[in-house]
């Protein structure tokens, strides 16, 4: 089976339209996730991140397991009027004191296809602080 990203140029459909933002932090993505994989002693820490919202969770991926999930959308984070990136740090700082209470401490660090500075950094400078080591 093949797969392609891109169809096939009868479809009618404009290659460089196809060939986008999303569909290159695709391969990104992929081509991260080759590398990086999260086992039960030492998770996945993947991050997600919309225009307005910002999702990180401890992946466990041998028994394909979420261990621990935080966002800036939890209601204690959603009170705190701050910035996006100071809602992340709250979010790293969330996950890697959900994280140490389930006794983990260590994990790898998945920024899923995004560039690492702004928000995505800022998860990981939270997580840092709050105690995971990556």
């Amino acid at each position: 089976m093949k797969i392609t990203f891109l169809p096939a140029a009868s479809e009618g459909v404009n290659r460089k339209k196809m060939n986008s933002k999303l569909v290159q932090r695709q391969k990104i993505r992929y081509r991260i996730r080759k590398k990086v994989k999260g086992t039960a002693v030492k998770p996945r820490l993947s991050v997600f991140r919309s225009n307005a919202e910002i999702y990180a969770q401890l992946i466990d991926d041998d028994n394909s397991v979420t261990l621990v999930s935080s966002s800036s959308r939890d209601k204690d984070i959603v009170a705190q009027k701050v910035t996006k990136t100071e809602k992340s740090k709250l979010v790293g700082a969330t996950i890697a004191r959900k994280a140490l209470e389930l006794g983990l401490t260590t994990c790898v660090f998945d920024r899923g296809g995004n560039l690492y500075h702004g928000r995505v950094k800022s998860v990981a400078d939270g997580a840092r602080e709050g105690g995971l080591q990556f």
